[in-house]
Order: structure tokens, then sequence, then C-alpha cells
């Protein structure tokens, strides 16, 4: 089984280390292309992947092809691989707010297998979580090889297709919130004098830990978040100043733009 990637940019790379790691694919299993030699030529470094010139090259040779590109470059790359894709091909985009009618449409054959597939970027430490939908010529069998590959980097769910941009909003775009929280506490422990590095290390423990919690313990987040909040101590006052600030209600705001603008593109 050839797999292949059109496009190796952040979200590819993430998702092919994730799939070595775990053994789920051979390099000399993968082809991918991307617009310029630098690129291919680093992931393939790095990687030990076959790299190819052009897409139409991917999607001659691929089983399952992965369309990793940016979703203003879509239209681009269907028309140059639509006649180039064989029948059986597995055909997953990753790209955010195009859906299967899009999909099918823009390759004008009816007939093609497509599915819609949104990981995130911590597939490539093993710990992905991917939203899974699948058009009407998918087989059960097919759907469960790519859930499959998306479970060698995380998580992955089959979710009705009108939730698809909500899981760009709770999931494909959430590691850059996070990132944004596990920054914010950092900086406060350095003001407070804890080396910069450490800093990092004890925030990103702390969330990576309460995420365990919650997956592993099946306990509400807000129970276990009254777990932590001893009376009188010190964690119900930074919970305070979070609730006083609107925490809930600006992250909740984030995601709702987020969600308008998948479904917007």
């Amino acid at each position: 089984m050839k797999i292949g990637f059109i496009g190796l940019g952040n979200m590819a790379c993430a998702m092919i280390g994730g799939m070595l790691a775990k053994n789920a694919a051979q390099p000399e299993d993968m082809i991918g292309s991307a617009k310029t030699r630098e690129t291919r030529e680093r992931v393939r470094e790095k990687y030990h992947i076959l790299v190819a010139e052009t897409n139409r090259e991917v999607a001659e040779k691929a089983d399952i092809l992965f369309l990793a590109v940016k979703p203003v470059f879509l239209p681009e790359v269907i028309a140059q691989i639509k006649d180039a894709v064989w029948e059986e091909t597995l055909i997953v985009s990753i790209a955010a707010g195009k859906d299967l009618r899009y999909l099918s449409e823009a390759f004008g054959r009816p007939e093609l297998k497509i599915i819609r597939c949104m990981p995130n970027t911590p597939a490539l430490v093993l710990e992905g979580c991917t939203g899974v939908c699948a058009g009407e010529n998918v087989t059960e069998e097919e759907l469960s090889q790519v859930l499959s590959l998306m479970r060698s980097f995380g998580r992955a769910s089959v979710v009705p297709e009108r939730l698809m941009d909500v899981v760009v909003g709770v999931s494909g775009s959430a590691p850059a919130y996070v990132f944004l929280f596990i920054e914010a506490m950092a900086d406060e422990a350095v003001a407070e004098g804890m080396p910069r590095n450490q800093a990092y290390e004890f925030a990103a423990q702390a969330v990576l830990g309460s995420a365990r919690m919650v997956l592993e313990t099946g306990r509400h987040p807000g129970e276990l978040k009254d777990m932590v909040c001893s009376p009188g101590g010190t964690t119900i006052q930074a919970v305070k100043v979070l609730e006083e600030k609107g925490l809930r209600a600006a992250v909740m705001d984030a995601m709702e733009a987020c969600i308008q603008k998948s479904r917007d593109m």
C-alpha cells in the first residue's frame, strides 16, 4: 500500500512522523510532493520517504492520497490530479472548510472515494486528535483503514459532516490556544523569578497532566477543578480572577470565530 501526500507542510509532517513512529507505514511506503525543491529535500532527509516533483506523480502512485494543502490551493491541486487518481484510490482531504460535496464536484468524478479529516499538530508527538467523515462511496473497511492510520498518532473519531467545522474549533486549531495559555503561565512564573526553561516545563506538564486526568478518569472537568480548589486556598483565588477576566467567554468567543471562519471558507 502506497500512501501519498500532496503538500509537505507542518500538518503533513506531523502525520508522516506519527505514522512512522508507530510503524503504521514504512518510509518506502510513502511518497510526497511540495511546491519547492527545498521542502521536498528537507522532508526526504528527515523522514526518508520518497518524494516527487509533481503532484500528478503522487496521485498516480498512491493507494491512499492525502490532500494536505491549504484550502486556497485546493482548486489548483485538484485540477492537476483529477484525471490521474484511480477509481479505487482513497482520497483524504485535511483542508478546513471544504466539504465532501465541494470535493466531489471539484474532481468531477462522482465515483471517487473521498474522506474528510481534521487532524491537529500534536500528531507529531503521537497525541493527535482527528475528526473523520466519509463520502458515500467509501466502504466500512476503507474507513476503518483510514481510522487506523489516524489512530497511529493519537485519537480519531467519526463525526457527522455537519460537525466538521466544530472539530476545527475544538481540536484542529486548539493547540494554538493551549500554547498561548502555557506561554502566559510561564511568563508569570518568569516574572516571579523562575528560569524560562523550567517555567515552560512546569506549565506544559500541568496542562498535560490535567488533560490526561480528564481523558483517563472520565470525570467532569468541573469536578476535577473542584478537587483542586480547597476552601480559602490559593487555587480558588486564581479561579476567581480568571472568572472575573472572562476566561470562559473569551475561549468560547474565540472558538466561535474559528468555527465561523471554517464555515465561510
